[in-house]
Formats: structure tokens, C-alpha cells, sequence
């Protein structure tokens, strides 16, 4: 017979928190890499700065990244509290 699971104050157990703050990290970086290349003079387009590949590659794939990580973050189930 399997053992009840323990009950806590949370609805999470703490390394579930650690993911999360995990992931909300790496989205923070996400955006602060997809920010910037704008101009003050609206004549100009700066194509090369706006065009880039840490906005156009690097910053979605860490966003990607750290919404995977909250997915995980509230779905996983440590082994002690199986």
C-alpha cells in the first residue's frame, strides 16, 4: 500500500519553485535580448541592428526556453512526493 502523500502549506513542493524562478529568469533574458534597435529619427531603419540574429533567433529560442521551463516547473511531481 502506496504511503499518503504529505500535505504542505504550498501547493507546490520547494524544487517546484526553483523551476519556476528558473524559468521566469531565462524569459527575462529572452526579452531583454529581443530589446533595442530602434532609432530616434524615423528616416532611418537600422535593417542590420533590427535584423539580427540574438532578435530574430537567439531571444525566441530563450523564450521558448524558459516557458518549456514553467511548463515543467508545474507538471513535475519530485519522486519523494510520488
Amino acid at each position: 500500500m502506496r504511503e499518503p502523500i504529505k500535505s504542505t502549506n504550498f501547493a507546490l513542493p520547494k524544487k517546484n519553485f526553483l523551476y519556476i524562478v528558473i524559468g521566469v529568469i531565462v524569459l527575462i533574458i529572452g526579452f531583454i535580448l529581443m530589446s533595442g534597435g530602434g532609432t530616434e529619427d524615423p528616416n532611418i531603419f537600422p535593417q542590420e541592428e533590427i535584423f539580427s540574429f540574438r532578435r530574430i533567433t537567439l531571444a525566441p529560442l530563450f523564450i521558448l526556453a524558459g516557458f518549456a521551463i514553467e511548463i515543467f516547473a508545474l507538471l513535475y511531481i519530485p519522486k519523494s512526493e510520488r
